[in-house]
């Protein structure tokens, strides 16, 4: 049985002409009409894909036209129908980010890599740490700190020395950003059920910036974070090359 495909790509040349490709050799739909959406760029894009079309629950089958491509599966034009039919499914949940900035205003965003918080200005970030109602660090100085997914958990997060989280492992990773006190800090690793709360201290002289998946809030106050179960992202790899493998070959490398 065929399926209805929608073909998303990123604004790159290469991504315009695969895609003015494979439309070409297997038609085209509207997102809305599709049983599947094949996104062509890099781990960017997927990202905007998956927000973007959150709504439809349509599963998104990536192709690596853009640079790193973790979250993409190898670019082809000949055997795609058969690819669709054998790709495997792996559920995201996102986390859901709720910052208060200094003018008392509320923002809310999804993230589905990580929710980071960087400083601002020339001086330190100050942060207190609270899990679950409960104060856990009552001091972080530092460049930032992040919390991460598994399937961010080697975007940022890794970059920052935390941890490679398994797919399926339900836990995230609270992760320090150039830590200066305390100094010998690591992070920590929560249960997907935590709830975080960042409180930023001395707002006014030290400015931190909150981000999303790329959603920056400027000037925050204090940023809560959680995973959300209701939302479910699907995202199709080709077998033997799904998410959880690739979380696992990335820490051979």
């Amino acid at each position: 049985m065929s399926k209805r495909i929608a073909f998303l790509a990123s604004d790159a040349p290469v991504a315009q002409t695969a895609r003015a490709a494979l439309v070409g050799r297997y038609g085209n739909v509207a997102p809305r009409d599709a049983d599947v959406i094949v996104a062509l760029g890099g781990d960017g894009f997927m990202l905007r894909t998956l927000h973007n079309t959150q709504h439809l629950n349509v599963p998104v089958y990536g192709m690596n036209r853009g640079t790193i491509g973790f979250l993409m599966n190898e670019y082809s034009e000949t055997d795609l129908l058969e690819r669709l039919e054998a790709a495997e499914e792996t559920i995201i949940n996102p986390l859901a980010m709720t910052a208060m900035d200094q003018s008392g205003k509320l923002h809310e965003a999804l993230a589905i890599n990580e929710v980071s918080l960087l400083r601002a200005g020339p001086q330190a970030a100050r942060l207190k740490i609270t899990v679950d109602g409960r104060l856990r660090l009552a001091e972080l100085v530092c460049d930032g700190a992040l919390l991460s997914t598994p399937a961010g958990s080697t975007a940022y997060n890794y970059s920052a020395h935390g941890p490679i989280l398994p797919i399926g492992s339900d836990v995230l990773a609270l992760t320090a950003i150039a830590a200066f006190r305390p100094r010998r800090w690591r992070g920590a690793l929560l249960p997907k059920t935590a709830h975080v709360r960042f409180d930023v201290l001395e707002a006014d002289k030290r400015p931190v910036m909150a981000d999303a998946d790329s959603i920056s809030i400027p000037d925050i106050d204090w940023v809560e974070i959680h995973s959300d179960p209701e939302i479910e992202h699907r995202i199709l790899f080709d077998p033997g090359h799904g998410l959880e493998e690739r979380l696992i070959s990335e820490q051979f490398t």
